[in-house]
């Protein structure tokens, strides 16, 4: 198996381990290692499973943001690319799987008057780190919403600084140029 299949098993081991399919982490590394945007039919072919699964998937990667489906003028098909903020999303993702963890937290603790102290000093810290770590988290993707949405002149100069260039947002499904679908 060459690094390129290794690297792909392994992100899809990963995502099964962080609740998602192990195909879904597959099309997720399969993105992430092409520069131009794939269909279902390579997807499938490339990974070696069934349209349908690679449909289900890719499908599960758009509603979390992660990916984003894709036109070709003249093609009736659609193709799919990794959303350029795709990282800020998993993270947002993940938030969102950590508030309702804390509010079934939060829901138990607003009826734990009875509970012995332990018990009572365990919710109270869950309620606080989850405080704590979230408004940082947040802070942190506000912060780089905010520098992705820069004007596109200080994003040049800042790639000429020699620090990490941002990328403007997209939504939704988008049609490429026939430059980048070659």
């Amino acid at each position: 198996m060459n690094e390129r299949n290794t690297f792909i098993e392994r992100m899809g081991l990963a995502a099964e381990s962080d609740g998602l399919s192990r195909i879904a982490g597959r099309v997720f590394a399969a993105l992430l290692l092409e520069s131009d945007p794939l269909s279902l039919d390579a997807l499938a072919e490339q990974l070696g499973v069934s349209k349908a699964s690679i449909s289900t998937e890719a499908r599960r990667l758009l509603d979390r943001g992660v990916a984003e489906r894709v036109t070709k003028p003249g093609d009736r098909r659609d193709y799919y690319v990794l959303a350029n903020d795709f990282f800020a999303q998993i993270v947002r993702f993940r938030l969102g799987r950590w508030s309702a963890f804390h509010r079934l937290v939060t829901e138990m603790q607003d009826t734990a008057a009875d509970e012995p102290r332990a018990v009572r000093e365990r919710f109270a810290y869950l309620d606080e780190v989850h405080g704590f770590i979230l408004a940082r988290i947040e802070e942190a993707l506000d912060e780089w919403r905010d520098r992705a949405e820069r004007p596109a002149a200080q994003v040049r100069e800042r790639s000429r600084s020699g620090r990490p260039r941002s990328t403007p947002k997209h939504g939704g499904k988008r049609q490429l140029s026939r430059e980048r679908l070659g």
